[in-house]
């Protein structure tokens, strides 16, 4: 179950890049507060599938129970609760401020996901079989 998979893992950092990028240059009302979300779930998704072996589903839904999991805890102000108001990494990694956009957002990012992984892994069976 425990693997390196070299193309998941630098997707992880280039999409971890590109949300740095985002964060730091980007002060829009969409690319920052709607693609970055999308591309969150992207980037949790890949680093997952770099280290496990997990069908596309799987490792989808587990990110997704995890987005949602963080988003209910915004909903909670579990920063507050843990008096970690102060710390600037612990409002960054699990934000202040719930959002059912956000909510959405993780599902279009999700479905992505499983569209490329479905149309990569058509293209995969496809040269297979011409072969």
């Amino acid at each position: 179950m425990l693997i390196f998979n070299k193309n998941y893992f630098g997707l992880t950092i280039l999409i971890f890049c590109l949300e740095v990028l985002i964060a730091l240059c980007v002060h829009d009302q969409f690319v920052r507060p709607y693609l970055g979300d999308v591309l969150v779930v992207i980037l949790l998704y890949c680093f997952l599938k770099s280290f496990l072996r997990l069908p596309v589903l799987t490792a989808a839904l587990l990110v997704l129970i995890f987005s949602f999991t963080i988003e209910f805890l915004q909903f909670l102000r579990i920063v507050e609760k843990m008096h970690l108001e102060k710390s600037k990494l612990a409002r960054t990694v699990i934000g202040t401020s719930f959002s059912w956009m956000d909510m959405i957002c993780y599902m279009a990012g999700i479905a992505l996901v499983i569209a490329v992984e479905r149309y990569v892994g058509k293209k995969k069976t496809d040269l297979i079989k011409s072969n």
